[in-house]
């Protein structure tokens, strides 16, 4: 049985964007593929603390995970959910494998590189580290799928240059992850795991910002109008829907290259909606009223908040806490069976 592996990132809360274009996507893909394959959705909490954090991570934790679960992902056992430092192998593992990297590999990571290039001392030694840690996530759970963005390519290929690396020397120890052109066919399926998603959807879900839509909705945006939060409530979601930026033309089409605004609001509101993006489009192609649509938009948006909001107020903290203890106490089996495989080959034990 083959195992895909994601991390829910806990640093704040996530927007609407987020929602849509990662975690969605990652439940209906575990819903789909958990009876086939080993599904680990684990918490990077030690990749968290490399940056500044919103709140606290153990209830940013439990937030995360209610929304997972209100967004239907459906426990079974073949879906393990746990946090990174409860499982001390990823710490020794990530020692092993940072005396089998090189300088000169971890130093060609982009992102370091982009992070330190204007000599910040503040930049810590867990942002230069990060990708070796990433590898160990990985090596310790025989991952073959992980789905990740384009920024992440270049630290999966380090894990597979390792992993090799390691197996040339000591015997067929790692499980070496799919290649990349493999991992974005994969990816594409990931995409494309949205029920209403036809081929006039554009791949590569991206919701946009709503006072900037050149640019992609983020939680790090400095104005509260260009991001929906999952924690806003119905109706200053719908508020900064209607203040979202559009355009003069006055004519309602889905085109992203001369018309974002529209086209962002076009893609929430048939997300939202479940229905099918070439449906939304056809009922408002050509209409010139851009604020009926926004009210439509706003409308769905508040609608869909109030609802999923009910649903992950329901779910009990304690509820959270037992799924984690279950699949950390997966999580400690397997990864100690990798270590301790990496420790004898190496003669540690």
């Amino acid at each position: 049985m083959k195992t895909i592996l994601t991390g829910i990132r806990i640093n704040s809360e996530i927007t609407l964007g987020n929602f849509l274009g990662a975690l969605l996507p990652m439940v209906r893909l575990a819903n789909k593929y958990s009876e086939t394959h080993h599904i680990n959705i684990f918490i990077p909490d030690l990749h968290s603390i490399i940056s500044s954090i919103d709140g606290d991570l153990k209830q940013n934790t439990i937030r995360e995970l209610k929304y997972y679960l209100a967004a239907g992902l459906k426990i079974n056992s073949n879906i393990h959910i746990y946090r990174q430092s409860y499982i001390p192998a990823h710490s020794e593992l990530c020692w092993i494998l940072d005396c089998y990297t090189s300088m000169g590999e971890a130093l060609r990571m982009t992102q370091y590189k982009e992070k330190s290039q204007n000599n910040d001392s503040s930049t810590n030694v867990g942002i230069f580290n990060y990708p070796i840690l990433m590898a160990a996530d990985i090596l310790l759970y025989d991952a073959n799928f992980v789905p990740v963005g384009e920024d992440q390519f270049q630290h999966l290929e380090l894990t597979r240059n390792i992993a090799e690396r390691f197996n040339r020397k000591y015997g067929e120890i790692f499980t070496i992850p799919e290649k990349t052109a493999d991992q974005v066919k994969f990816m594409e399926t990931l995409n494309n795991t949205f029920s209403n998603r036809d081929k006039d959807t554009p791949s590569g879900l991206r919701i946009r910002d709503l006072q900037n839509p050149e640019k992609k909705m983020s939680k790090s945006s400095d104005s509260d109008n260009s991001k929906i939060m999952m924690s806003d409530t119905p109706a200053q979601a719908a508020k900064k829907i209607m203040s979202a930026t559009t355009d003069s033309l006055a004519n309602i089409n889905f085109d992203f290259q001369n018309q974002p605004g529209i086209s962002n609001l076009l893609q929430i509101e048939a997300l939202l909606s479940d229905q099918p993006l070439a449906t939304v489009i056809k009922k408002w192609s050509n209409q010139s009223r851009y604020g009926d649509f926004k009210k439509q938009v706003a409308s769905t948006v508040s609608d869909f908040l109030s609802d999923f909001q009910t649903k992950a107020d329901s779910i009990s903290d304690q509820t959270i806490l037992d799924l984690l203890a279950e699949g950390e106490a997966y999580a400690t089996q397997k990864a100690n069976q990798t270590l301790l495989k990496v420790q004898k080959s190496i003669g540690l034990r």
